[in-house]
């Protein structure tokens, strides 16, 4: 309903198909273009210049924090680095969502940091229920844990129907990075 903004909602996007921080970057344009101020807070891509974040950082009214080691985290072996990581992301992500600065904050990839036990999830619902009324929040990534799809006002499943990884090809600039 038009003229809801009083009403913050709780996003998912998840599934195995691409596009899921694609979405959540959508909707933080459109939020900019409506004047509303958008932190999105990176989880486990620490080290890695995203075009989204070259691009972002020459915006106004949108900020962005990056937490995570170099490399990818191995789900079968979880470090002490990999879950300190994820709690400064998590504390960046609190700091915005309760902060009374924003009005869409996005959580990429938290999915995938709860379901690997870099963060418990129920620190990540405390998050979303504790966030002010006029606050969006969108959670992004794999692996959503089931209490998170129920607490949430809409949740989308990217279904992968056809990738080039399957062909061998590697990401590729400027589409999956």
């Amino acid at each position: 309903m038009p003229g809801a903004e009083s009403n913050g909602l709780i996003i998912v996007y998840t599934g195995n198909g691409k596009g899921k921080t694609t979405a959540a970057l959508g909707a933080a344009l459109r939020a900019l273009g409506h004047g509303k101020k958008v932190h999105v807070a990176y989880f486990m891509k620490g080290e890695s210049p995203y075009g989204e974040q070259i691009a972002m950082s020459k915006l106004p009214n949108i900020t962005f924090s990056k937490f995570g080691r170099k490399g990818f985290v191995d789900p079968e072996n979880v470090t002490p680095e990999d879950r300190q990581e994820a709690q400064k992301s998590l504390l960046a992500a609190k700091e915005a969502a309760l902060g009374g600065n924003y009005g869409l904050v996005i959580l990429d990839e938290i999915n995938v940091a709860v379901a690997w036990n870099l963060l418990e999830v129920e620190t990540v619902i405390n998050l979303i229920d504790n966030k002010p009324a006029n606050v969006d929040i969108i959670l992004t990534g794999r692996y959503a844990d089931q209490k998170l799809i129920e607490r949430a006002d809409l949740v989308t499943e990217m279904l992968e129907i056809k990738h080039p990884y399957a062909r061998g090809e590697g990401a590729k600039k400027g589409i999956d990075y």
